[in-house]
């Protein structure tokens, strides 16, 4: 199998950061929440408060979309065109996408791109709470082993050295800057 982390290595930029702002253009009630979600940013940049927490702030947003799941919808199907093309020209039927994105919105792109196996963050896609710890670093690895505990990482892509522990357990593992992949 080979695994893929999504922001910044299939899919061009932080699916997360545009969704966000696709909420702040098309549902204008969400900006009620960019006050609290100011102050946590500030906070968790000078570390006072941790990352799980500034997020689920930020997520807070959702309460305040009538229809969570039409957004997500248009927000993915009008995104497509960032997944890059050499991943589209690499995808294999087993492939496994590996995200601390929220699960809801990786698995909606997954979906549309023939991406059956998902793992991402728990996010409550109507509250905004995590539903357990977000998937990142060591998380993954945990998180992988749990469902796929025999598995084999033929390769491995991401565009970030937090992820060299699931890095670490691939028979190969590449880093994406761009279209560009260089060996780990």
């Amino acid at each position: 199998m080979n695994v893929y982390d999504w922001d910044n290595t299939i899919y061009r930029g932080d699916s997360t950061f545009g969704f966000v702002l696709f909420l702040y253009r098309h549902y204008p009630a969400t900006l009620r929440n960019l006050p609290r979600t100011a102050v946590l940013g500030l906070l968790y940049a000078v570390r006072i408060v941790p990352k799980l927490t500034f997020k689920e702030s930020l997520f807070r947003m959702f309460r305040y979309v009538p229809d969570m799941e039409k957004a997500v919808e248009e927000y993915t199907s009008t995104h497509l065109d960032h997944i890059k093309s050499w991943y589209m020209e690499h995808q294999q039927e087993d492939d496994l996408v590996i995200s601390a994105s929220p699960e809801f919105l990786i698995r909606s792109f997954c979906e549309k791109t023939g991406i059956q196996q998902v793992i991402a963050s728990p996010v409550d896609i109507h509250t905004g709470k995590y539903e357990g710890l977000n998937c990142h670093g060591q998380e993954k690895v945990r998180r992988f082993r749990e469902l796929y505990p025999d598995a084999e990482i033929r390769e491995f892509y991401s565009d970030s050295r937090t992820d060299t522990p699931l890095a670490e357990n691939a028979e190969e593992a590449w880093l994406v800057k761009g279209d560009e992949r260089k060996p780990w």
